[in-house]
């Protein structure tokens, strides 16, 4: 995720807009309480484990779930708002509004478990046949196009998105994908046993899918191992997640006739014409060695091996949509990588893909009976004032030239605040959706995202459209955009409370605005100027002073054990334990400058014992109380760019000085980092 003196209006985070009630209540909050807190620990020593320790100790993860935190826990609450509105659609009949119609005869249409498993794979039949009609390697390639439509696709991505030098222009990018594994270290390490058994893994469910879709046994280990060893080239020719996250290493605009002669054997013409993209000149490509190497494997294999690569690919992505014997192969490989116990209920899987196909449409009515205008309104205030305090921390900054800082404050004033939920809604008009079609739906509403998308190719940026959806609890900022954008998924307890104190709204929320502030000049968010575009604005010397800080943070973080004898990759989550650092420290800047500003002394005072700062910090911490199964945090740890719970507190607590003397830690104790690191 990722604020110049503070104004009375900071006081109005007491007044984000909360849920309203529904005909029948959804399950509480997961909420603030002191009851989390375990006194038997020296904050001092573990502050994690002082604030989460009666939390851990008294919470399960539920059967369904590989972890338990925060963002699951109101995300679980979200699910039940919107099972509500999505079953009032679902049984609305023909007078239903268009919103409604496609909202409920999705949904309706995934929770019809009868009518699915009753076809079987039928509904992927046409597909499957397609596939296996390719004469040659060209038009395969034309089926392959056909598949990224419908979100069946596999091999490499293609997709639109602003040039990285004109960020005001949209751009076709090809980048490096079809990997069923989420990494490609799961296919290429094998000094690590849980690689080589997760390969295995892969192996059983592709044997067992593909006989399940009417092959032999040997015929389905045959195609399992004709898929694995195409995988393996592809993860091999792939540039791994901690290159990728410096955007100089996936700048690579070329022209369209350039793209094409990297890799004759993809067929990329074909394939863009199948696509039905427009007939663009430039482009992007993210990783040209992946498309030269893939070249040869495209040309090494037959057509046949790479109709059963393909093939897989649409029987994976529809696995969880068919009967349920594809369901359950599906499901037991999941379970390999996350630990969950159980699958989740159908209605919970329904509402999750209702709101990942038509999510903006749901969103309406989300919004509806949580959030608000005037909610919106108020956060936007909020937001304002935590800007002013990473202002405020930049002129103050002791290591960065005027110069910098300059560039910087002008960026910082053309970040776009997106709160809540869009001021203009996604048009579905044209999607189809009905009662009895699940598949047949989610092809529908893949096929309207994909051709949106590709429409976009060489034209104006539309800065009014959002990366996630309003129930969504998350948030992100964006470099190209130059923007920060909080769903209203997110603005409910424990970030947002409205019946807590200031100083716990400011560690939740208040912490987590100045985050995805923060990330505007992370590692990654400093290399683009304030209109998006990946531009040098930084003096050499203060370019040095910067990396010199974040490698302070990167070298403390690969040193925190995440699992088992699994490290952190301290590079890989660099741009988040940034961001961690400097928003903390910005929100409670803010709630300093509001505990001065208070003429009535109310807001400087004790409750239940504890002072605002040391309130602070406790919020802080319990949003980040957590418990992950062994399966998910071994993935978390090659995948994931944020950092356990455990270190998103504690490795940032030791490096505040701030915390230190709120809570009375002496040197040499765990909570005081001997060399503690300061970016922002």
């Amino acid at each position: 995720m990722r604020v110049l003196g503070l104004l009375p209006a900071l006081l109005l985070v007491l007044a984000v807009a909360s849920v309203c009630q529904l005909s029948s209540p959804a399950r509480p909050s997961p909420a603030f309480s002191l009851d989390t807190i375990d006194k038997t620990v020296d904050p001092c020593v573990d502050f994690y484990q002082y604030a989460c320790g009666n939390w851990i100790k008294n919470s399960e993860i539920p059967p369904d779930q590989s972890q338990w935190v925060s963002f699951v826990e109101l995300h679980e609450r979200n699910l039940d708002i919107e099972r509500e509105i999505l079953e009032k659609a679902a049984a609305g009949g023909a007078g239903r509004n268009p919103i409604d119609q496609r909202i409920g005869d999705l949904y309706g249409s995934c929770m019809d478990e009868k009518a699915v498993d009753a076809k079987g794979i039928n509904p992927l039949k046409p597909e499957l046949g397609r596939i296996a009609a390719a004469q040659d390697k060209g038009s395969l390639m034309d089926e392959l196009g056909r598949l990224d439509l419908i979100g069946s696709g596999s091999l490499f991505s293609f997709y639109s998105s602003p040039d990285l030098h004109n960020a005001d222009q949209v751009i076709a990018y090809i980048d490096q994908g079809g990997l069923t594994l989420p990494d490609r270290d799961y296919y290429i390490k094998d000094d690590n046993p849980k690689m080589k058994e997760m390969r295995q893994h892969l192996v059983e469910y592709v044997t067992q899918v593909f006989t399940l879709a009417g092959q032999t046994p040997q015929q389905a280990a045959d195609s399992a191992q004709t898929t694995l060893r195409i995988e393996i080239a592809l993860a091999k020719a792939s540039m791994d997640r901690t290159a990728r996250r410096d955007p100089k290493n996936r700048d690579h605009k070329m022209s369209r006739d350039e793209a094409v002669a990297l890799g004759p054997d993809f067929y990329l013409n074909r394939y863009f014409t199948a696509v039905g993209a427009p007939n663009f000149s430039q482009l992007n490509v993210t990783n040209p060695d992946f498309f030269k190497q893939v070249n040869a494997v495209l040309e090494s294999e037959s057509i046949e091996s790479l109709k059963t690569y393909v093939s897989w690919h649409a029987l994976h992505a529809a696995a969880p949509w068919l009967s349920q014997p594809f369901v359950d192969a599906n499901f037991k490989f999941q379970q390999n990588l996350t630990g969950q116990k159980e699958i989740q209920a159908r209605w919970k899987r329904c509402v999750n893909l209702t709101d990942r196909e038509l999510g903006e449409a749901l969103g309406q009515r989300y919004v509806d009976v949580t959030f608000g205008a005037d909610g919106k309104q108020r956060m936007l205030k909020v937001v304002d004032a935590l800007e002013k305090s990473l202002a405020e921390d930049i002129h103050d900054l002791s290591w960065m030239s005027d110069e910098t800082k300059k560039q910087a404050k002008v960026k910082l004033d053309a970040i776009r605040n997106k709160i809540g939920y869009p001021d203009v809604y996604r048009d579905y008009s044209s999607v189809v959706i009905k009662p009895d079609d699940l598949l047949g739906n989610i092809a529908s509403a893949n096929t309207f995202d994909s051709k949106r998308e590709i429409a976009k190719i060489d034209k104006p940026l539309d800065r009014k459209e959002w990366g996630m959806t309003p129930p969504t609890v998350n948030a992100y900022y964006s470099g190209s955009f130059n923007e920060i954008v909080f769903p209203a998924g997110i603005l409910q307890p424990p970030f947002f409370d409205k019946s807590m104190d200031d100083a716990v709204n400011f560690g939740g929320i208040g912490l987590v605005i100045g985050h995805e502030l923060t990330h505007g000049f992370d590692d990654q968010g400093r290399k683009y100027d304030p209109k998006g575009n990946l531009h040098d604005w930084w003096t050499e010397q203060d370019g040095k002073e910067f990396e010199k800080r974040v490698t302070c943070v990167a070298d403390e973080y690969s040193n925190f054990v995440a699992v088992d004898d699994l490290k952190l990759n301290g590079r890989l989550t660099l741009g988040e334990n940034t961001a961690d650092n400097g928003g903390a420290r910005i929100a409670l800047l803010a709630l300093e400058h509001m505990i001065a500003d208070d003429k009535t002394g109310k807001e400087g005072r004790k409750l239940d014992g504890y002072t605002p700062e040391q309130r602070f910090f406790l919020g802080f911490a319990r949003v980040w109380c957590e418990k992950r199964r062994p399966e998910i945090a071994r993935t978390r740890v090659l995948t994931d760019p944020h950092s356990p719970g455990k270190y998103r507190v504690d490795g940032v607590v030791q490096n505040m000085p701030e915390f230190q003397k709120v809570w009375g830690c002496k040197a040499g104790q765990p909570m005081v980092a001997e060399n503690a690191c300061h970016v922002w």
